[in-house]
């Protein structure tokens, strides 16, 4: 992948390609570079359909609509452009910035559009407009009204909504969270901001700064308080978006990111670097588990549970403690005691918990009981013995703790990050 800015010659064909957006219902794709073209092609048929010519200079972005047959395209000619595939042709241009565009999407579920520019601002345009113009509510839905009906209400196709001031170097990236009133936006300034808007005005909440080159990509996580960006630092960073504080950085040691996209239903994300992509997942999905003969003990959501493997059987036997917002990283089963230790690991390691419980005799699986657990700071708890457990604790040394969570033992070993069952008495 080429650099942001290389030299802009008149190339005879092709060139690189720049924004690529899958259609939500149909096999389709489309995409735009740097031959000025946009072209939406057929992934079945394995063939470009057609071509949407009117931009005068590369074209950074193309995304599709996710319910009417429109197509929004970001350039360095510095405008925006909304396109009806199913025409063909260019129903608006969006004209305001005057520098280079470098992305332009549509609100997921309002007529809204949100653009990011080298001019360092970011732009929310009301499209309102350009629908009641071209989409008409007919018997079956949504229809496209032809283009040449006239204009009874005079009403502006497109309008600049906010102009959200604030990056002081040229801005590349921004995107509408799914469902609530923010923004999320990247610069050459390395800081990722986030917005807040509602009908009147918009408003910077807050900054995210830990990059330390060019943000290339940023978009909210499409199911958690989170945030992601990436960067020509060579990193992707995730960061909570209440507190605005980077809780994961993922290095690569030579490719700069540009660009990043998330899956909107599974836990799946992917990045683009200069020497190809990554596909990632944020969490583990497999849950803790533990076995016993034929029972296989297992966390989900807020309850340990219990499959028998020989009748199917899968039943809740106890409620978890809550007040962790992490996943239990693992489990240790104790057969003779019937107790379980879980441990909780924190993005940073150093606060992971365990939870020491004994698992309830007879429970009504319709509604488990909720034992006390005993708690204590840990990065993993096993069982060594019936009645004694070690704790690998955020000094990393190992603790030997008995049945009531009372250190019994220290025991110093060279700098470990991780502890397991060695059979009796073993780590």
């Amino acid at each position: 992948m080429l650099t942001k800015f290389e030299t802009k010659s008149a190339r005879v064909k092709g060139g690189p390609v720049r924004g690529i957006s899958f259609h939500q219902q149909q096999p389709l794709f489309v995409s735009g570079g740097d031959d000025y073209k946009i072209k939406v092609w057929n992934y079945k048929q394995r063939r470009c359909l057609f071509t949407l010519l009117g931009h005068l200079d590369y074209i950074r972005t193309t995304f599709f609509h996710h319910e009417y047959p429109w197509i929004i395209s970001a350039s360095d000619d510095q405008t925006i452009r909304v396109w009806n595939w199913q025409s063909r042709t260019c129903i608006c241009v969006l004209t305001g910035h005057n520098h280079y565009v470098m992305c332009a999407q549509f609100h997921p579920s309002e007529d809204m559009v949100v653009s990011a520019s080298l001019d360092q601002t970011v732009r929310v345009w009301d499209i309102a407009g350009l629908r009641k113009k071209n989409v008409a509510p007919g018997p079956g839905g949504v229809e496209h009204r032809p283009d040449n009906t006239p204009d009874l209400f005079g009403t502006s196709d497109a309008v600049v909504k906010h102009v959200l001031e604030g990056h002081d170097r040229g801005v590349n990236w921004a995107a509408f969270h799914p469902s609530m009133p923010l923004i999320v936006s990247g610069a050459d300034d390395r800081q990722v901001k986030l917005w807040r808007m509602n009908e009147s005005k918009a408003w910077e909440v807050d900054t995210c700064r830990g990059h330390y080159n060019n943000v290339s990509c940023c978009l909210f996580h499409p199911r958690q308080e989170l945030i992601l960006s990436n960067s020509e630092d060579k990193s992707i960073r995730v960061w909570d978006m209440s507190k605005r504080t980077a809780v994961q950085t993922f290095r690569r040691d030579h490719d700069r990111f540009w660009v990043m996209a998330a899956h909107p239903t599974l836990n799946i994300f992917a990045a683009g670097h200069d020497s190809g992509m990554v596909i990632f997942k944020l969490e583990r999905e497999r849950p803790a588990y533990a076995t016993n003969g034929n029972i296989l003990y297992y966390v989900k959501e807020r309850y340990l549970r219990q499959l028998d493997f020989n009748s199917s059987k899968d039943v809740a036997v106890m409620q978890l403690r809550s007040g962790s917002k992490h996943p239990v990283y693992s489990m240790s089963h104790n057969p003779a005691e019937n107790a379980v230790l879980l441990t909780t690991r924190t993005p940073n390691v150093e606060n992971s918990t365990y939870d020491l419980y004994a698992i309830p005799k007879d429970t009504d699986s319709s509604s488990p009981d909720a034992p006390e657990g005993k708690r204590s700071s840990g990065l993993r708890a096993v069982w060594v013995a019936r009645n004694r457990f070690a704790v690998l604790d955020r000094t990393h040394t190992i603790l030997i703790k008995n049945l009531k969570n009372e250190i019994t033992k220290k025991v110093q070993v060279p700098n470990c990050d991780d502890v397991f069952y060695a059979g009796t008495g073993m780590l």
